[in-house]
């Protein structure tokens, strides 16, 4: 099953087009329904049947799997089985009767405006260091592209005369404006900072970690938390969080959502009305509290 399951990761990646973390995610999950059937002393996947894989789901379950991860484990198989399909190395669909739980889907945790204003102050030197995370901060609020898309970000990605940066995903791009304090942000950084943390003329990152080289997400993620705690602010917070509360606070201020979705990169403005729900229940908690007969 590895060598099938390896071939399945590859077509994700050169047919598909799918992100490094789509594929990462499904290669765990399918990794860990092979353990399973092997203890079961399955180990091909042409003897796979569909009890084997509803038996596969009921063991999730009953181990408490949230069903947001049992969801994703089916994806992840039917997926699979639609790629052993095209390939011809299975003649059925084993995993077509397999049914996903119902996933409620939870509001994302939110900063308030103040929080963020808060967040934003901490890196306030001018070291090297304070300039570039203060411009890492910046932007990411500012346009509320994921963090994988911060890090990967050139010189050439970012238009400051006209205030917007280019993120490109799976062959599409897709350009996100920015503001002025971004924009002032960026030009310290880049006029007082960047040149003396570059190893070499030629780098084309535009954000580098202190050794010279690309930042990592662990390495963004770090300073953040760190600046967070400076802040006082009580509760974790990730890089996520910034893009939520960026989308959360546009929608808030009355930005209309196919605007956001293009903005956020959603192929699915499905994806993008989660912001209008919390828009209307703190609607709903204004009139409550306002209403002579709330």
């Amino acid at each position: 099953m590895e060598k099938e399951i390896e071939a399945f990761v590859s077509y994700l990646h050169n047919v598909k087009k799918k992100s490094e973390n789509t594929r990462m995610s499904y290669k765990r999950d399918l990794y860990k329904l092979k353990g399973f059937l092997e203890e079961e002393g399955i180990s091909e996947v042409q003897d796979i049947s569909a009890t084997n894989l509803n038996s596969y789901v009921l063991y999730l379950e009953r181990n408490r799997f949230a069903p947001s991860t049992v969801s994703r484990n089916i994806a992840a198989i039917k997926a699979f089985y639609l790629f052993l399909l095209r390939e011809h190395i299975v003649e059925e669909d084993a995993a077509e009767g397999l049914k996903a739980p119902k996933v409620e889907k939870k509001l994302p945790e939110i900063l308030s405006v103040a929080d963020v204003e808060k967040l934003l102050s901490q890196p306030a030197g001018s070291t090297p260091k304070e300039l570039r995370d203060k411009a890492m901060l910046e932007l990411l609020y500012a346009t509320g592209i994921r963090v994988s898309e911060l890090i990967s970000l050139k010189l050439a990605d970012v238009n400051l005369k006209m205030g917007f940066v280019v993120c490109k995903d799976n062959g599409r791009e897709r350009a996100i404006p920015f503001g002025n304090t971004a924009r002032n942000a960026l030009l310290a950084y880049l006029e007082h900072a960047r040149e003396s943390m570059i190893l070499s003329d030629d780098e084309e990152i535009l954000f580098v970690n202190c050794a010279g080289g690309p930042m990592s997400r662990q390495g963004f993620w770090k300073l953040l938390k760190s600046y967070a705690a400076k802040a006082g602010i009580p509760y974790q917070i990730t890089p996520h969080t910034i893009r939520h509360s960026f989308a959360a606070h546009l929608v808030e201020n009355g930005a209309d959502l196919r605007s956001v979705q293009e903005m956020l990169g959603h192929s699915d403005i499905s994806t993008t009305q989660i912001y209008a729900g919390r828009t209307r229940n703190r609607i709903r908690e204004v009139y409550a509290k306002a209403h002579p007969r709330g």
